[in-house]
């Protein structure tokens, strides 16, 4: 295994195990859930808006450590970001883990811890894994009452 690999095996160990803004959220102003039957993965995102910014976000729920570990960092990478910013970088993260190349015009993409996930496009099963919570995030934003699912 490379020093890369292992380094960022250990970025979605650590937060598998200590998960960031993992807590139900009482006075937040949107929510969604999201299940993953594949792998078990089930979860639940809050919202805390204030205009068009994400003020708090967190999310409980059980599953694999690829599917808590992308629940915690996006919560962090999400916190205190406009809606318009949220949006380019939910499709930005989808892109590198689905092994797409960026848009025409776009940057490459900057995503900070969560290129950790780079790899997951080598194993598409996992990508659902990945990508739910980030589901279950616009879902929230868009005030989607139905549940989020990955099949």
């Amino acid at each position: 295994m490379t020093n890369l690999s292992s380094l960022y095996q250990d970025v979605i160990l650590e937060h598998n195990r200590s998960p960031r803004n993992f807590r139900h959220m009482d006075q937040a102003d949107r929510h969604a859930t999201g299940h993953n039957p594949l792998c078990g993965d089930q979860l639940t995102v809050w919202l805390k808006l204030d205009g068009d910014v994400v003020s708090d976000v967190s999310f409980e729920g059980s599953g694999c450590a690829i599917s808590k570990a992308s629940a915690s960092l996006m919560t962090a990478a999400v916190k205190g970001k406009p809606r318009g910013e949220i949006e380019r970088l939910f499709q930005r993260f989808h892109d590198v883990v689905t092994g797409q190349q960026p848009r025409a015009g776009e940057e490459s993409a900057d995503l900070g811890k969560l290129a950790v996930f780079a790899g997951i496009s080598a194993f598409p099963v996992r990508v659902k894994c990945a990508t739910l919570s980030w589901h279950a995030l616009k879902a929230a934003l868009e005030q989607d009452a139905a549940s989020v699912r990955t099949e």
